[in-house]
């Protein structure tokens, strides 16, 4: 690029579908709420909409982000899984804060939750990790992950060693891979406008109940 500032600058944001958001009518729980935006974007089809912004905290209280995939929501909170002793896996015992945020321009929704986050108990780990594909459950139980890679070809031989153990163990599960849960504090569901004039509506968590409010853009 020539001219880094000016080339993204002609890039056109804002251009999706955008739904009317009527705050009047939002349900009394986020959750509800976040269902309904999760649904309404299965139904348009939008590509990977399960797929979040997962942000931590390091020891040095620096923040890390990543992709990972959302995989229920419940009165315990929005879950995903990981190896637990992978950076995040390691930041999350050390700092157990996190927040969730997507983004759809498709339909020029936002949501963003932040809260305390915690593991599930072994069961649900494991009850997650026999239900991917063989593959799948080598790669994670060979997997050092984010260690330096000296060799690529390393992977190969470390997978082909695991799914041979899982041949002769077909109940073989990986005992550091968890079920994690963020139970928001705070939630805040965006909607975009050509205007910039965004509809905001905040969830905070006040006792056992949620208290709404409008923000300005």
């Amino acid at each position: 690029m020539e001219n880094v500032h000016q080339t993204l600058k002609s890039i056109k944001t804002l251009t999706g579908k955008l739904s009317n958001f009527n705050t009047e009518d939002a349900p009394a729980t986020p959750h509800s709420l976040f269902l309904e935006w999760m649904q309404a974007a299965i139904d348009e089809q939008i590509a990977e909409p399960n797929v979040m912004t997962l942000s931590t905290v390091d020891s040095d209280g620096l923040p890390d982000a990543r992709s990972v995939v959302l995989l229920n929501v419940n009165e315990q909170g929005w879950h995903f899984a990981t190896n637990s002793d992978s950076p995040k896996g390691r930041q999350m015992i050390k700092s157990p804060h996190a927040a969730m945020t997507w983004y759809w321009p498709a339909t020029g929704q936002q949501i963003r939750l932040r809260g305390k986050i915690g593991k599930l108990d072994h069961a649900a780990g494991a009850s997650d990790f026999m239900t991917r594909p063989e593959k799948s459950r080598a790669s994670i139980l060979a997997a050092k992950q984010s260690q330096v890679m000296e060799n690529p070809g390393d992977l190969d031989v470390a997978v082909a060693h695991q799914l041979a153990r899982m041949a002769n163990d077909p109940g073989l599960v990986s005992p550091s891979w968890s079920i994690y849960a963020l139970s928001p504090d705070v939630v805040e569901f965006w909607q975009s406008s050509e205007q910039r004039r965004f509809t905001r509506l905040r969830y905070q968590k006040t006792g056992v109940n949620w208290q709404q409010n409008i923000l300005w853009p």
